[in-house]
């Protein structure tokens, strides 16, 4: 994971309304994203972006370019607001528009919203209505100008969360006064594949054939070894726009495989930044004309899985002797390994077998700069004396109000007895 220091300090996303306005971030298709600074005379930012004309089979110009770079800023206050919530897989996204007619500085200022939860499996269809409650606010980079994306949680009409709105539960572990207190800082590395259109093969890999074995890909540049970096670094650009707290990206060990990272973030920031730039990648991926799948082992065999490994701390564990948190922290975890794993991600075993830096789903570890357990702490940690502990057992797939909201439970408000504490040290050869 790259370096994160500390977290934003742009936690909530403000939208002020003489913001300046800012033309989208689209693309060319041709054979991938294709970004492209606008350089005519007439622009006003160094870092506009155009949509640029299509050609067609027929080699025909798509003349819908001026249109989906109008500037709305100096004819009407108005702007528009894409709604997303997540769906009833509980790994999908979906989302809506709809025009605001005033400025505002804060979700609550938003209109509640609703949608026909019938068409997404969240309701039946005798009493269809769910209900969207905006919460978190990103400037939009589709669209630019004043436009915004909204982060929303779903509800029934009469007010209580659905059974797949998790960030309900993740905002009530978060706002408790001990959690509160130790301000958790969350740091998630995103893996994703890119895969094929019509195939669903890995981006790069021949189809129904195989790439050479894993080993140049790994942080690797050349046609032979990189695929799908325009769609990363489109990916990066975009989230950056959007006030998305992504501090760095690489390519991973399999072709055709990336990660960025989000965080620091606190609280319940970091599920938020983690959906909306999930969102994000998933219209740059239509864009470009790739799929992409947050399948934590979509290609079984000799090849790395995909996870979204989370790093954590609280304010105790920052500062000196913070070390001692951290081991205490670990044998709560242990404590509590099925239930994390049972909430990790779906086909988690598929990718938790004990290979390709990965611990054993069964068996819970950990380990000083060991990438084989289920629980990494940096050296510079084990030096200092002080830091931040790396789950590794989370999948690609996983929901992140989830997760986060599990390990400061687990690590906060969780309170074993003495006995299993002193059976899980001893295990564990902690010495807390």
């Amino acid at each position: 994971m790259a370096q994160i220091l500390a977290p934003s300090s742009q936690w909530q996303m403000r939208i002020a309304r003489n913001s300046a306005p800012a033309s989208p971030m689209t693309a060319k298709m041709w054979s991938s994203l294709v970004l492209k600074q606008n350089k005519k005379g007439t622009a006003k930012s160094s870092a506009k972006f155009r949509v640029f004309a299509v050609k067609s089979e027929n080699g025909t110009i798509n003349r819908m370019e001026d249109l989906l770079n109008l500037d709305l800023t100096p004819y009407t206050d108005s702007f528009i607001a894409e709604y997303i919530w997540i769906g009833g897989s509980g790994i999908d996204l979906r989302s809506k528009s709809r025009t605001i007619s005033k400025p505002i500085e804060h979700p609550s200022e938003l209109p509640k919203w609703n949608y026909d939860g019938s068409s997404t499996g969240q309701a039946p269809g005798e009493d269809s209505e769910v209900i969207l409650y905006p919460q978190a606010i990103f400037k939009d980079p589709f669209r630019g100008g004043n436009n915004i994306l909204v982060m929303c949680d779903t509800y029934t009409p009469q007010g209580e969360p659905i059974p797949t709105n998790k960030r309900h539960r993740a905002a009530e572990i978060f706002s408790n006064k001990k959690v509160v207190d130790e301000v958790p800082w969350f740091g998630i590395e995103q893996e994703y594949t890119l895969l094929q259109t019509n195939v669903k093969w890995p981006l790069g890999w021949p189809v129904g054939g195989y790439p050479g074995p894993q080993g140049p890909y790994y942080c690797a540049a050349g046609a032979d070894k990189s695929f799908g970096r325009d769609i990363s670094d489109a990916h990066y650009k975009a989230c950056l726009y959007a006030g998305v707290n992504v501090s760095g990206t690489n390519g991973e060990v399999m072709p055709g495989q990336w990660e960025y990272q989000v965080g620091p973030s606190v609280g319940i920031d970091a599920g938020d930044h983690i959906w909306i730039s999930r969102y994000i990648l998933e219209r740059i991926t239509e864009q470009a004309g790739v799929v992409l799948s947050l399948d934590p082992k979509p290609i079984e065999g000799d090849w790395n899985g995909a996870g979204c490994h989370t790093n954590y701390s609280t304010k105790t564990m920052r500062e000196e002797g913070g070390y001692e948190a951290i081991k205490k922290a670990i044998l709560n975890l242990s404590l509590r390994h099925k239930e994390h794993i049972s909430a990790y991600g779906e086909g988690n075993e598929r990718r938790l077998t004990g290979k390709h830096e990965t611990a054993s789903i069964d068996t819970f570890s950990w380990g000083v700069a060991n990438r084989g357990c289920s629980i990494r702490v940096g050296r510079e940690t084990e030096k200092q004396g002080k830091g931040y502990l790396e789950d590794r057992r989370p999948a690609s797939n996983m929901d992140p109000y989830v997760v986060t909201g599990l390990l400061a439970e687990t690590t906060i408000l969780y309170e074993p007895s003495l006995e299993a504490e002193a059976l899980a040290a001893q295990k564990l050869s902690l010495n807390v």
